[in-house]
């Protein structure tokens, strides 16, 4: 089984450091997660031994784990992962909910305002999602059950198109 974590193009050296932290690869692990790819966008990964690509590969505590800064798209690491852990970021969130993959997020608490952990709680609330801490990563993935996850409704193009004929007057 695949995780894919992601902070998207920020930086959250804290989200990467526990991904690849021993709980944390220790839990996957036992729960039969072998293979982790890592999107690091710009935070810092000592040491960094990335080839021209800005991409490398380690292993530890019995996980495969692929690293790299950025690609055109994530979509086919959304689509193969079998588990999602990232920041909190609504493109991303968006984006994992609509395939309908498990989804754990990691607020970035640095970010001014702490908009991610209004999102986060929101989403969590509804049951779309599960929210969890750096400090609570790995019991939060150990506890965690996606068959508890609330499917997140599909895109409908018309609610916005008839928001705008209501406010035009043509209904």
């Amino acid at each position: 089984m695949i995780v894919f974590v992601t902070v998207g193009s920020t930086r959250f050296d804290a989200l990467i450091e526990a991904a690849i932290s021993e709980p944390v690869l220790t839990t996957l692990r036992d729960l039969g997660y072998a293979r982790l790819i890592l999107q690091r966008g710009n935070s810092i990964i000592e040491p960094e031994e990335s080839n021209r690509e800005g991409c490398y590969s380690i292993q530890r505590y019995g996980v495969d784990i692929e690293i790299w800064k950025f690609k055109p798209s994530i979509q086919a690491e959304f689509e193969q992962a079998d588990l999602i852990i990232s920041h909190a970021g609504s493109g991303t969130i968006l984006d994992v909910l609509r395939l309908g993959k498990p989804l754990v997020v990691v607020p970035n608490p640095t970010l001014l305002d702490n908009h991610q952990e209004e999102l986060a709680s929101a989403l969590q609330t509804l049951g779309h999602l599960k929210a969890t801490s750096i400090q609570n990563l790995s019991s939060t993935i150990a506890s965690f059950e996606p068959r508890d996850l609330v499917p997140f409704p599909p895109f409908d193009g018309s609610k916005f198109s008839n928001l705008i004929d209501e406010e035009m007057g043509f209904i």
